[in-house]
């Protein structure tokens, strides 16, 4: 497995920065936050911003987020899926493999939802396949359409097409539904993009996105997840995600350097 970092734990720094402080930590990849890559883009070109990639030597690993697809219709659904096909064209350029997609907000969910949903995961797929890109789908534990791994998993099998799979969040997976014996459910094959963080002293009830912290200082069971991983085979990124706002106070190459160290010590790789 190997480790990567996202801009969500960076998120006021700017694209070039993360860059370069993911460089300077000898942190191999970024999980790319779109819309600081679209920022940087209307003030840098491009084949700037690919050398700047190549010169500093860091991949884009997969692309965050792109949602409004699943449940939207009409004027609404086309905007989302133009936007779409925008970031795929992105995806492409710069070579990266996995887009992740968020489920739509639903106040409520029925067999139609679910089957609309299928059908705009199919569609998705196949603008995706054009563009050589793999779609993620994430679960996300508050949210009631797709809050569990077998809900993720379900619809990445429905809609039948093999460049679809699921990113495993561990911050959803443990305050969210999902059970130990789902991840028997995952694959090599279907598990596209891992996300870990910790938590400390929270109840899962009450935990948020922004009481992430890294990896090893909380209370969270990493390491059976890790060695389940292992188990199956998974050999793809795995991102420190954290949009913790005390870590947003310091400097990104901070944050990268402490984010890194986590993650190799997470992933058992020498320091």
């Amino acid at each position: 497995m190997r480790p990567c970092i996202s801009e969500a734990t960076t998120l006021p720094a700017r694209f070039e920065d993360d860059v370069n402080a993911c460089a300077g930590a000898g942190c191999p990849s970024l999980e790319v936050w779109l819309t600081k890559l679209e920022q940087h883009l209307e003030t840098h070109s491009s084949d700037e911003t690919k050398k700047l990639l190549k010169d500093r030597g860091v991949a884009l690993a997969a692309a965050a987020y792109q949602g409004g697809l699943l449940l939207s219709q009409g004027e609404q659904r086309k905007v989302h899926f133009d936007h779409f096909r925008h970031r795929l064209d992105l995806c492409q350029f710069f070579g990266i493999p996995t887009l992740l997609l968020a489920p739509d907000f639903a106040e409520a969910v029925d067999e139609t939802s679910l089957g609309r949903a299928v059908a705009s995961l199919r569609e998705a797929a196949r603008w995706a396949q054009a563009s050589g890109v793999r779609l993620a789908l994430e679960f996300r534990g508050g949210d009631r359409l797709c809050a569990s791994l077998p809900t993720a998993l379900m619809l990445a099998s429905a809609c039948g097409e093999a460049n679809v799979g699921v990113c495993l969040d561990v911050f959803h997976y443990y305050t969210g539904p999902s059970k130990l014996e789902d991840f028997g459910l995952l694959t090599r094959d279907n598990l596209f993009h891992v996300q870990v963080c910790d938590l400390c002293g929270v109840p899962r009830e009450l935990a948020t996105d922004a009481q992430r912290i890294l990896p090893g200082d909380g209370d969270l069971l990493l390491q059976p997840i890790m060695e389940q991983l292992r188990r199956i085979g998974y050999d793809g990124w795995v991102s420190l995600e954290l949009m913790n706002p005390t870590l947003w106070q310091l400097s990104p190459d901070q944050v990268a350097d402490a984010g890194h160290t986590s993650l190799r010590r997470l992933l058992g790789i020498p320091t």
